[in-house]
């Protein structure tokens, strides 16, 4: 398996994280900016999907997690997950893009407190 592949899940999840926090996140990014108005209230699209985009979140990040953490026996020797340094290198990467996806899947909760 090539590292690209080993890397879509994880860029799909943040992906969906990004889409499930678009809701609340933008709004707020926007007036960080100094962009605002009464139409950045109607910024709500995606409210609906909101579920259907943390399931994928949950399903990719499921995923990645099975594929960084599975047993080296189940490698093939001389491939990039059987090297320790790229294991530990995917590892840090995982919870990295984790955090992240954490943060912008539950902004909807916490992102009240700075508005």
């Amino acid at each position: 398996m090539n590292e690209k592949e080993s890397n879509l899940p994880m860029l799909g999840g943040i992906i969906a994280a990004i889409g499930a926090g678009v809701c609340c996140v933008g709004p707020l990014v926007l007036l960080l900016l100094g962009i605002s108005g009464s139409w950045i209230g109607n910024l709500t699209a995606f409210q609906p999907y909101r579920p259907v985009f943390i399931l994928f979140v949950v399903m990719l990040f499921g995923y990645s997690g099975w594929k960084i953490y599975r047993p080296v026996e189940e490698c093939a020797p001389n491939t990039a997950c059987a090297v320790p340094a790229t294991q530990q290198r995917r590892k840090v990467i995982f919870w990295l893009t984790t955090i992240t996806a954490i943060v912008l899947v539950t902004s909807n909760y916490w992102i009240l407190w700075f508005a």
